[in-house]
């Protein structure tokens, strides 16, 4: 193994990864790779001019900071800048515009062990790969790309041109890889459920789902029950619901991963993450899809009500005419229609109750004229609006406010119509990524900067469940969040920030103005991070979720060569803070995939056996599912490249 030093005085393990992006995620990844894998990180980003102050903190973030500052001052701490800056030990910043051959040349890409390529442009992350690969065919790619279909076959052609390279019989086994991602998928589950209180926890890959749900005790002094396992202790109590909104830098306040029985006895009162139920089939969620317009949005209420007079009018008419003429129902129906509408011959040689009715008739006519002109413009314009973005209806309460259509807003919308919630979005960009979407979904929008006063109330704020902050600007998500807390004080706010530090005050202030109302605060770059990171280490993590600011990490891991699993009991391989042994997948090594899905099907649900014994003795040929923190999983990867067959865990 080769050992580079650095200069912090920590040996780096393994060999060198260049990280090549625009925004916080690459900052964020870097320094995930050089603080937890111990690995010699390149990271490569454009010219400073997009970025202030410390580097990994985005343009808005210190102008976030200074608007928090008298605020921050009433709770006594003042909002910090990030503490895991880019340029930390570990991590070599190079600044260039385009990861061009040049540049990826110069950072040691020919003799790299992996590149991230994640910029926001799909387009010129595979312009770099095809670059990368020319110049390395063995290094190991992880893409970030939005359009999944597109980033999937993209994965298979540059497979498949690396195995072109290679000798026969090494040729799909083989260590070398290419991974595509996307931050947008990875975390909108965790985003969509922090806006809604009691929405599960979701953990879903192909052939396997996992649920967890947060739990508080009944009364003070009791335990929450413990479900299938406990993942997390919060900080949350059954006297304080909110919590300290905890992170990894939050001292005691941190919420407590992967806690022993012991740990978990002694946390009477505090709220718990808890594994609640695990499924082979992955669940599909009802989503609704573009559909046109009902008969109730064609008409208003008003020329419906009208409408129903007339029809009844006619029938009432087409009875008497019935009667009065003694002719079948039918065809005293005929006869008023043709009256009504002027058609039929005046009765003059009629009797005096047919003339009479022929009178009414007519009346009743010239009403349902202009009905029916009212009706057919309506119509029209309820088709015209089809196409438009709808308004958010009278009435309208209990909904989500959902901040930005971007990319990630995209994704979050999504995932909040699966779990069929009612939302109204706001954006200022008409031409912005997920408008479309709305549209399709029958989502209200309000289009409007949300800064400026009115936008939040058309949105019916003041009657909304929850507010979802999820700009890229920390500053609009920012104060959205404290003018949502004047108009609802009650209201759950969960707002998309960056930084840890600037997080924490923001939730201590807002707590201390409304101490009764739910805050939480999300960053998409940690959430999506260990994803990346793991990807780069040539694994693949099943999913993570939330735990308050700190992340919860599932992968299924290969037993052989791993001593702290290989020849132990489930009972003794579980190492409290770092890692728990889940569940046990009983396929066929040969039909493994690190997906958990069989050789032989993606449909075929795999064999994974949840009710393990704790005196199970962990074999070289079995792998397990596990839970595990980022530092807990970094280790378990530390060992051997040669130990580790294929590509999967």
């Amino acid at each position: 193994m080769t050992v580079v030093p650095q200069a912090d005085g920590r040996s780096r393990s393994g060999g060198h990864m260049v990280v090549c992006g625009d925004d916080a995620l690459a900052h964020r990844i870097a320094v995930e790779l050089a603080d937890v894998y111990r690995r010699s990180v390149t990271l490569v980003v454009p010219p400073p001019a997009g970025f202030e102050g410390v580097a990994g903190q985005p343009a808005g973030l210190s102008r976030a900071s200074a608007l928090l500052g008298r605020m921050s001052a009433a709770v006594g701490r003042p909002g910090g800048l990030p503490g895991d800056a880019a340029q930390g030990a570990g991590v070599r910043e190079v600044t260039a515009a385009v990861p061009d051959e040049q540049t990826l040349s110069e950072v040691g890409v020919a003799r790299a062990e992996a590149l991230a390529l994640l910029y926001e442009d799909d387009e010129a992350n595979m312009r770099a790969a095809f670059l990368a690969r020319r110049l390395n065919p063995r290094i190991r790619l992880v893409l970030r790309m939005y359009n999944r279909n597109l980033g999937r076959r993209m994965a298979e052609l540059l497979d498949q041109a690396t195995d072109l390279t290679l000798p026969e019989n090494v040729r799909g086994r083989h260590d070398t890889s290419t991974i595509v991602l996307s931050d947008a998928d990875t975390t909108a589950p965790a985003l969509a459920a922090t806006a809604v209180a009691g929405t599960r926890k979701i953990v879903q890959a192909d052939g396997l789902l996992l649920r967890a749900a947060e739990r508080l005790p009944g009364r003070p002094g009791d335990v929450a029950a413990p479900g299938l396992a406990t993942l997390a202790l919060l900080s949350s109590t059954t006297t304080d619901p909110a919590g300290a909104e905890g992170s990894d830098r939050s001292g005691p306040q941190a919420p407590q991963l992967l806690p022993d029985d012991d740990a978990v006895r002694a946390a009477a009162g505090r709220g718990t993450i808890v594994l609640e139920a695990v499924t082979h089939e992955p669940v599909t969620p009802r989503r609704r899809t573009s559909r046109g317009a009902s008969f109730k949005e064609l008409l208003s209420r008003r020329l419906r009500w009208a409408l129903a007079g007339v029809v009844a009018a006619v029938t009432v008419l087409a009875v008497v005419s019935s009667i009065v003429t003694d002719d079948s129902p039918p065809h005293a129906v005929y006869i008023t229609l043709l009256d009504l509408f002027a058609i039929a011959e005046p009765a003059v040689e009629e009797s005096a109750p047919r003339q009479i009715l022929q009178l009414l008739t007519g009346f009743v006519g010239l009403a349902l004229l202009p009905l029916l002109v009212a009706g057919a413009l309506e119509a029209l314009g309820a088709y015209r609006s089809a196409a438009a973005l709808r308004r958010p209806p009278r009435g309208l309460a209990g909904h989500v406010v959902l901040l930005g259509l971007g990319k990630i807003g995209t994704r979050v919308l999504a995932r909040l119509r699966e779990l069929d919630i009612p939302v109204v979005c706001v954006e200022d960009d008409p031409d912005a990524r997920g408008v479309a979407l709305a549209r399709s979904l029958r989502v209200p929008v309000v289009l409007g900067d949300v800064t400026q006063e009115g936008v939040l109330e058309a949105a019916k704020i003041h009657r909304a469940h929850a507010l979802l902050a999820l700009t890229s600007a920390d500053t609009i998500n920012l104060e959205a969040a404290l003018y949502a807390r004047t108009l609802a004080p009650e209201l759950l706010v969960a707002l998309r920030l960056y930084d840890d530090d600037f997080a924490t005050a923001v939730y201590r202030t807002l707590r201390a103005a409304h101490p009764d109302a739910l805050t939480r605060s999300r960053s998409v770059s940690t959430l999506a991070a260990p994803a990346f990171a793991t990807a780069m280490m040539g694994r693949q993590i099943l999913g993570a979720i939330p735990v308050e600011r700190r992340v919860l990490l599932f992968a299924a891991l290969d037993v052989a060569g791993q001593p702290q699993l290989e020849g132990r009991t489930v009972r003794e391989a579980f190492r409290p803070g770092a890692w728990r042994v889940l569940a046990l997948d009983t396929a066929a090594p040969q039909a493994r995939r690190p997906d958990l899905t069989a050789a032989h099907g993606r449909d075929d649900p795999p064999g994974l056996l949840w009710d393990l014994h704790a005196g199970y003795v962990l074999r070289p040929e079995d792998r397990v599912v596990i839970a595990a923190t980022r530092a807990g999983l970094a280790e378990l990867l530390e060992r051997p490249r040669a130990s580790a067959p294929g590509r999967g865990l």
